[in-house]
């Protein structure tokens, strides 16, 4: 598996995901600059969390036009696997290739912390490793993580879910919503099965030495996958 991570002026995440596909996956990886024009060869590309420019007018706006992204949309069209996370989910939803926006969180306040998903759909490239059903926990860290999607997207969409937030043992409920995203969408991915885009930040849950591993599954289901 050959990899790309996306650095944008204000990524903050890019060398935890670098870490994780090289040093962890042992995948072929290396950096992508924002106005870097050439993706070739790669096989998955990652959009990593952070504070892209330009989020002070609406988070991911203003990323979604740098200059690689033109031929990260081509790459997604053409089955590439693309995964966003955190301010990554946010440009994946303002280039359209996922439905719906993010916005601020409910109680307009930053949330840094452990929190529980649960396993809506474990037939995806990215979620083979895990359990229909499973309970995982993994760290967010997000202001705009309020996942809003038009009624007219949301009855295809809600078919896309792949993670939602939960209590500990599983329940699905506005008690465990953390930002209020619609039905405690954690992540969701495309019609395709290609593009992932989630709030919680798997590569911050890929190791012994953290609080939790649970995020290593994805990793090693893509791998799996690709080969």
């Amino acid at each position: 598996m050959k990899a790309g991570v996306v650095r944008f002026p204000g990524s903050n995440c890019d060398r935890d995901c670098f870490h994780v596909l090289r040093d962890v996956l042992g995948a072929e990886t290396r950096f992508l600059w924002h106005k870097d024009h050439d993706v070739k060869g790669l096989d998955l590309i990652v959009l990593p969390g952070g504070f892209s420019y330009g989020d002070y007018l609406r988070c991911g706006a203003i990323a979604r036009f740098s200059p690689v992204m033109e031929q990260i949309v081509e790459f997604a069209e053409k089955g590439g696997f693309l995964l966003g996370i955190c301010n990554g989910f946010q440009i994946l939803t303002e280039a359209r290739l996922l439905p719906g926006v993010l916005m601020r969180n409910r109680d307009m306040r930053f949330i840094c912390k452990h929190l529980h998903l649960r396993v809506e759909n474990n037939r995806t490239a990215y979620t083979d490793k895990y359990k229909k059903g499973q309970i995982i926990n993994l760290p967010v860290a997000h202001g705009d993580g309020n996942y809003i999607v038009d009624d007219s997207e949301w009855a295809a969409a809600k078919e896309q879910v792949v993670f939602r937030y939960c209590s500990p043992e599983g329940e699905v409920s506005d008690r465990f919503n953390p930002n209020g995203a619609r039905d405690n969408v954690a992540g969701i991915i495309n019609k395709r099965g290609n593009v992932l885009g989630m709030m919680p930040h798997p590569e911050r849950g890929a190791e012994a030495l953290m609080t939790t591993q649970d995020g290593l599954a994805l990793f090693e289901s893509l791998k799996s996958f690709i080969g």
